[in-house]
């Protein structure tokens, strides 16, 4: 559909394909910041184990806002005018957090800290939205083009599995200001920059269809399918489930007395950190096997696998005992991993990532089965829904300030609802009743 297919076959687009690697590096890495750094904001608000979570509430909660309003732009603007928002955005974003750090009153540089995360999860949905269609037309045809979109996808995945570990490590247990952090901003702000002039300079391909008029289509049309009408809210709850099971799973295992007395030589922050990144190297192999075996299984199975399977975990980590066992941790001041202690029901949590990996992929494969000319509005729609990832995890913890392990139940009725969606919900039919249309303007 492209044009300079010859370009993009001699390699021509190799730097900026390297910078969408880079962008798809940074949205899990921003995003799986916020984290860590809660347990910094929850110290810094007098102990509000809700507080920990409002980082990753306000860089969430951006997406109901930027949703649909980052679809427009890239309709009318294209794949290079967007992608320099976004890193503009987000260098704006990071920035702001940076200087939260030099605020002598917590309560101000939290305030402060929160507009940053927020800022930056504007940055974040344009990504979303901008990377994925940006690297698919940079192939010189489909298949590669979807297979740089998988290696974009193992960039995110190995994005999100450094940032507990690297930002827990700097942080440590005893650090109570966000300037703790400043080597990550650093780094974040500089990538954005990068990226920003390489992008700024770059000659990109564009759709043929920009700046075209598009069809008018009636937003409600979608949810007339039954498949898609659910399908919006299995969404809201996986990236509920995802982002809970890492954020709560760090929680546990930082406030854990055990973890920090039978430790010696290693900061609770840190061994967190590095558990929860294992949680998203399992989410990376997760997803390569899912594209593996992704033409041999359907996605109803695949859901309903995965969403039993975390169903499990999450039992077992619930009703295990809280023996300790050796794993894998990473001392911040000998700057090494060694063996550590870490109760067993955490190990169940971690696990979990493995069988999330797959479900994004899968619930939008069966919710967008049938929509014909509503695709596109679909997709817009789920971006919004992203924002589940903020929203459940701070329900979650307003139940851990009664019992952090019991915060874990709220995961478990996600991962049901998944699995009767995979099951039952997920079947296409039409007919539903929906409210009078509303029509996407131009």
């Amino acid at each position: 559909m492209l044009e300079e297919t010859n370009s993009r076959k001699s390699g021509g687009y190799a730097i900026p394909i390297a910078i969408m690697f880079a962008l798809f590096f940074m949205i899990a890495f921003v995003t799986g910041y916020q984290n860590p750094l809660g347990s910094v904001i929850e110290k810094m608000s007098s102990g509000n184990t809700i507080m920990s979570q409002l980082g990753t509430l306000a860089n969430f909660i951006a997406y109901a806002f930027m949703g649909y309003p980052a679809g427009k732009l890239l309709q009318n603007s294209g794949f290079r005018v967007t992608a320099l928002w976004a890193v503009t955005i987000g260098f704006i974003g990071v920035a702001i957090t940076y200087c939260s750090g030099f605020i002598g009153t917590d309560s101000t540089a939290v305030a402060v800290y929160l507009i940053g995360a927020f800022v930056a999860g504007f940055s974040m949905c344009l990504l979303n939205t901008v990377v994925n269609p940006m690297l698919n037309s940079l192939g010189a045809n489909p298949n590669q083009g979807n297979q740089l979109v998988q290696f974009g996808g193992t960039f995110n995945s190995l994005g999100a599995t450094l940032a507990p570990v690297i930002v827990g490590g700097l942080l440590g247990g005893e650090a109570s200001t966000i300037a703790s952090a400043n080597p990550v901003f650093y780094l974040a702000m500089g990538i954005f920059a990068v990226a920003f002039l390489v992008l700024y300079f770059s000659k990109l391909p564009e759709s043929p269809d920009l700046g075209k008029k598009q069809e008018k289509i009636a937003i409600s049309g979608a949810f007339k399918y039954r498949n898609f009408t659910f399908g919006v809210l299995a969404i809201f709850c996986y990236v509920g489930l995802e982002v809970g099971m890492a954020n709560w799973t760090y929680q546990y295992l930082e406030k854990h007395t055990q973890v920090a007395l039978q430790n010696a030589g290693f900061e609770a922050a840190a061994i967190a950190g590095t558990v929860c990144g294992i949680y998203w190297l399992l989410m990376l192999v997760g997803r390569f096997l899912g594209g593996v075996i992704g033409g041999k299984i359907s996605s109803r199975t695949m859901l309903a696998i995965a969403a039993l399977g975390s169903m499990a975990l999450i039992l077992a980590g619930i009703f295990t005992g809280e023996t300790m066992v050796r794993f894998i941790g990473f001392s911040s001041k000998n700057l090494e991993f060694s063996a550590v202690s870490i109760p067993l029901n955490s190990i169940f949590f971690v696990l979990c990532g493995f069988f999330a990996s797959i479900m994004w992929g899968a619930i939008f494969n069966l919710s967008v089965t049938g929509l014909g000319k509503y695709t596109a509005v679909a997709s817009g729609i789920f971006m919004v829904m992203v924002c589940g990832g903020g929203i459940f995890p701070m329900i979650q913890s307003a139940i851990a300030k009664t019992s952090l392990l019991n915060s874990f139940w709220l995961d478990f009725g996600l991962a049901c609802y998944i699995f009767v969606y995979a099951l039952l919900l997920s079947k296409p039919a039409k007919g539903l009743k929906t409210a009078p249309e509303i029509l996407v303007e131009d």
